[in-house]
């Protein structure tokens, strides 16, 4: 097939940088589906901090104290191990799914977008279609116009303060911030933050927009490395659209020498990066389907097939099968499961309670009045439980010998305790100047709440 394309049409315009762009509100398939899911991420990322386990906050990561609760799991500076794990379950989990779709991360579930098209939606309930905000912009200032510009940032200012708030929630307790916030007691570290990713909301979603996405994120820099020719990306038919041009519904495009793209420009009118995808894959596009919808709207208005506009990898628009089981997808896919079972082999084999032993710097021994050795110790112990423990301590290895220590051991939640032990035995019973021994630290409300630490014990 010949295509009789003008040579300006050839040259592939820039991604726009003058001006604002002016989002076309947009309904379909795939607008339905980010709608819903942004919705449920929003409502998940506010509820999430009022929930209750055992009568506690369920998720509270207390900065302050260095201790993450999660449901019942108390994570101390001796467990950010879990945590490096989990950022590189994220990491391979983004590196399958690009490799895979793309950048449907960008266009379904990253909080910029979600709060970016938000914040769009507020801006069209208040200032209306995208034609009547250009004339509004356009236009001199009137009564009006401040009434309308006001209103929206007011609504934008408010999302950013409960957006701010919800996020300081996971940091400070729920109840007592929001408590303080409506009786104006909020602390100077606590207004400062809130106020700065008040401003940061404000300014990305309300202002940024998809600079953002396009210029500040580095995702849309290294992508290209993670695609290849199966991968699913947001693609135009140019073989069949092209040549476009306008024309009345009934009319026969192969008498007109066109092809099915009506050059409507509704695809660019509706795309939050604000680029032509007739003009090929581009790194701006963050693979939201916004430009499907508004095309597929178009072909059923003049009775053409959709999917001029679709999902496709650069194999299927060759005419070949895509291969779901190429080696960079099913590496990046064995990597993530491998880390995921990795994560909870080491959270089933972690133990609530950490323990620790030292000597005693200033003698290794010392003898009593009795003749007996001594060496001193201190055991520090960590509750990494979400209830006050009380502990006993033993020793085994070391035949005769005695533990002077309390008897039982109370630590509260999440708090380091140290204890001052001594072990006593007989020189003569013991025949190495060093002997092996172990303490053993028991929960008493809990049997199976146990750790063992090796140590030395000296004799002259």
């Amino acid at each position: 097939m010949k295509f009789d394309i003008k040579e300006e049409d050839m040259i592939i315009k820039p991604y726009k940088t003058e001006g604002p762009i002016y989002i076309r509100e947009q309904k379909g398939f795939f607008q339905r589906i980010r709608r819903n899911l942004g919705w449920l991420l929003m409502l998940t990322f506010v509820a999430i901090p009022w929930l209750q386990y055992k009568g506690q906050q369920a998720v509270l990561l207390d900065v302050a104290t260095q201790k993450f609760t999660i449901f019942g799991l108390t994570l101390l500076p001796q467990d950010f191990m879990i945590l490096a794990l989990l950022f590189m379950v994220g990491a391979f989990a983004l590196f399958f799914v690009t490799n895979w779709l793309g950048r449907v991360w960008c266009g379904y579930t990253c909080p910029q977008t979600i709060w970016m098209l938000m914040f769009s939606w507020v801006e069209q309930r208040i200032e209306g279609t995208r034609n009547q905000r250009i004339k509004l912009d356009k236009s001199k200032w009137t009564l009006s116009t401040w009434r309308k510009k006001i209103t929206k940032h007011t609504a934008w200012i408010v999302i950013s303060v409960l957006t701010a708030t919800s996020f300081m929630a996971y940091f400070i307790p729920a109840k007592s911030l929001y408590m303080e916030m409506f009786t104006f007691e909020w602390s100077g570290i606590t207004s400062f933050w809130v106020f700065l990713f008040a401003l940061c909301t404000y300014g990305n979603a309300g202002f940024l927009r998809e600079k953002m996405c396009t210029v500040a994120c580095p995702y849309s820099r290294f992508q290209s490395v993670m695609f290849d020719k199966d991968t699913l990306v947001v693609t135009y038919d140019s073989a069949r659209g092209e040549n476009r041009g306008p024309r009345k519904r009934k009319a026969d495009p192969k008498a007109l020498n066109l092809g099915d793209c009506v050059d409507c420009n509704l695809c660019v009118e509706v795309c939050p990066a604000g680029i032509d995808i007739r003009n090929g894959l581009q790194y701006e596009c963050i693979n939201c389907g916004l430009c499907i919808d508004a095309c597929d709207d178009t072909m059923d208005k003049f009775g053409y097939q959709k999917g001029l506009i679709k999902y496709a990898s650069e194999k299927q628009m060759e005419g070949k099968k895509t291969n779901p089981f190429r080696l960079k997808l099913v590496g990046y896919g064995a990597l993530t499961a491998l880390l995921i079972i990795s994560m909870f082999a080491w959270m089933l084999q972690r133990t609530p309670i950490e323990a620790s032993v030292l000597r005693d710097r200033n003698a290794l021994y010392r003898v009593n009045y009795e003749g007996l050795v001594e060496n001193p110790y201190t055991l520090t112990i960590i509750n990494k439980t979400q209830q006050p423990m009380h502990y006993s301590i033993a020793i085994e290895g070391l035949a005769g010998a005695t533990l002077t220590s309390p008897e039982l051991t109370l630590v509260q939640p999440g708090v380091m305790k140290s204890v001052p032990v001594t072990v006593t035995a007989d020189g003569y019973d013991i025949e190495r100047k060093v002997t092996k021994l172990k303490f053993i630290v028991t929960a008493q409300e809990d049997a199976s709440i146990t750790i063992t630490k090796d140590s030395q014990f000296y004799k002259n």
